[in-house]
């Protein structure tokens, strides 16, 4: 199983972007699909997490400026960011929690990051 993030750049303060987290592989079922990120000299932070299709759930710098999404059958989750401020610039990961073909556990996977910068 991989995670592929992709949709990461440079964008001026108040700008948008749209970041996509794509899992591929033996995948029997995905439960929970996150976004992290990890800011210049910070500890690493959930951005946002979807579970199943609807049940979202966003870090308070976040809220009313990040939108997270899932497309099921792409096994894919999104994550709209507009209004963005200099202090959301980091690497963004992405992370799900994934069931494979055949077996009974579910393991955590992650994602290479994607860098977002907020600058003028």
């Amino acid at each position: 199983v991989q995670l592929q993030a992709s949709g990461g750049g440079l964008v001026q303060p108040g700008g948008s972007l749209r970041l996509s987290c794509a899992a591929s592989g033996s995948i029997f079922s995905i439960n929970i699909m996150r976004w992290y990120r990890r800011a210049p000299g910070k500890q690493r932070e959930l951005v946002a997490a979807i579970i199943g299709g609807d049940s979202t759930t966003y870090a308070d710098s976040v809220k009313g400026r990040f939108s997270i999404s899932r497309d099921n059958p792409k096994n894919t989750a999104y994550l709209q960011m507009n209004s963005l401020k200099p202090e959301d610039t980091a690497i963004y990961y992405c992370n799900a929690v994934i069931r494979r073909i055949g077996q009974i556990t579910w393991d955590a996977y992650w994602g290479q990051g994607t860098l977002v910068t907020v600058s003028s």
